[in-house]
């Protein structure tokens, strides 16, 4: 009998928390159903990004849709940068309103500087796509989940630049290797000073490139035989660039250098130049068409003689470069056209073309190509003389040739969900981001 008090007593208390639940649960229910409604309506955006952290992104901005596909987008955000004159990175970020957002469009930009970690241009440049998102996001419901907030110290603070613009970087990069019947040792050395305007670029660069390498045959016998075979090269190359004004420029290039490889002890290019673009240089980060043209004085000490029995000479060319890059949301054209011929004799010249292109053809499938052709009668340096198997397998010789020819191309599909705001790291084996 009080088995069955105590069993009625438990099903009533089951039937009590069951009732006492049961509005929780319904309520949670409709909580989660309302965030579920409010995420639906937030922005779609498709990012155009290279070189973004996208699970970062994802992390810092979630309350926004991200899709798969430019055609599901409300929001086109594309993402370029070039070289900033600081020796840091200017990206541009460019948003086209699309679908409801139609013709709801701006650019904004942020500058790193070269003391900048990887880690501090990261969040700066998610704080600069946050704040381009805000006109959009401020037109959906989700705008009441936002907080805008400053730093209450910002002081009113004049910049002065002690350096008047002047950038200087130095890099070495010591590489050694040793096995039991090789032993390898490579040397890159390069330094950097640039001071770059609105007005004027100024431009140094010193490359130096040093390779020794040794083999040892017949290892721990008394007959063990070593050879040693080394290459170097150096160039240095100076630019002077007078803006004159947003299609034209004006300027000098003077390369100075001297390579084993090439034959040369000594090598001084002076090319006085003038440049047209036909799109202003500031829609640069989007299209530009520049059409470069140089001539001037070569001037070459050679190590050995040449095939044309010269050991030194002064020729006088000329060169022309036509450079066309275009960003836009179906994708990038980037072409660059050489051509360059002496003036004693046109039939020593070279004509090269070098391209890449990106294009989204449909929802899900891209294509990726890349590739150069270059015709090549000009190689007036390479050495008079056989060439040994040594030099051609570890390529310590420039080899005489008429033409080359690369390239490449990447297919890629994907299907499923429109939808990308997931972040889930565990057991990637992508990059790290720092």
């Amino acid at each position: 009998m009080i088995f069955g008090i105590m069993k009625n007593c438990t099903k009533n208390l089951m039937i009590l928390i069951i009732a006492l639940t049961i509005p929780s649960i319904l309520k949670s229910q409709e909580n989660i159903s309302a965030v579920d409604s409010t995420r639906a309506k937030a922005v779609k955006i498709f990012l155009d990004c290279n070189d973004c952290d996208m699970n970062y992104t994802r992390q810092e901005i979630p309350y926004i849709n991200y899709v798969r596909d430019v055609r599901e987008a409300e929001v086109f955000i594309l993402v370029t940068d070039q070289d900033a004159g600081s020796g840091g990175e200017q990206f541009t970020f460019t948003f086209q309103g699309q679908g409801k957002f139609k013709g709801l469009n701006d650019t904004l930009t942020y500058t790193s500087s070269p003391d900048q970690t990887n880690t501090v241009i990261r969040e700066k440049r998610t704080n600069m796509l946050k704040m381009g998102l805000m006109r959009y996001v401020a037109k959906t419901p989700l705008f009441n989940e936002i907080e805008i907030k400053h730093n209450q110290e910002l002081e009113s603070e004049e910049v002065v630049d002690k350096w008047n613009n002047w950038v200087f970087e130095l890099s070495t990069e010591p590489q050694y290797e040793s096995e039991e019947a090789n032993k390898q040792l490579e040397l890159r050395n390069s330094i950097n000073i640039s001071k770059i305007t609105p007005d004027i670029k100024l431009e140094f660069e010193m490359d130096h490139f040093f390779n020794r390498e040794k083999f040892i045959e017949n290892v721990n016998t008394d007959s063990a035989t070593t050879s040693t075979y080394t290459t170097s090269a150096l160039m240095i190359n100076n630019l002077f660039v007078k803006s004159i004004s947003d299609h034209w420029s004006a300027g000098l290039l003077w390369d100075l250098g001297s390579s084993t490889r090439e034959n040369l002890n000594f090598r001084s290019d002076f090319l006085p130049s003038i440049e047209y673009d036909i799109y202003p240089y500031s829609e640069a980060t989007h299209r530009q068409l520049r059409i470069l043209y140089s001539a001037g004085v070569q001037i070459n000490n050679y190590i050995d003689t040449t095939v044309y029995n010269k050991m030194k000479e002064t020729l006088y060319g000329q060169k022309l470069n036509v450079a066309f890059q275009l960003q836009k949301k179906w994708g990038s054209i980037n072409l660059l056209l050489m051509g360059s011929n002496y003036f004693h004799d046109f039939s020593k010249n070279r004509i090269e073309l070098i391209g890449s292109v990106r294009i989204r053809i449909f929802k899900g499938l891209s294509i990726d190509l890349n590739g150069g052709v270059a015709h090549i009668n000009d190689q007036l340096s390479l050495n008079k003389g056989d060439i040994s198997e040594a030099e051609r397998l570890l390529q310590l010789r420039e080899l005489a040739t008429k033409y080359r020819v690369e390239g490449g191309i990447e297919l890629t599909y994907i299907f499923g969900s429109i939808y990308n705001n997931i972040v889930n790291p565990r057991f990637s084996s992508s990059d790290f981001h720092y």
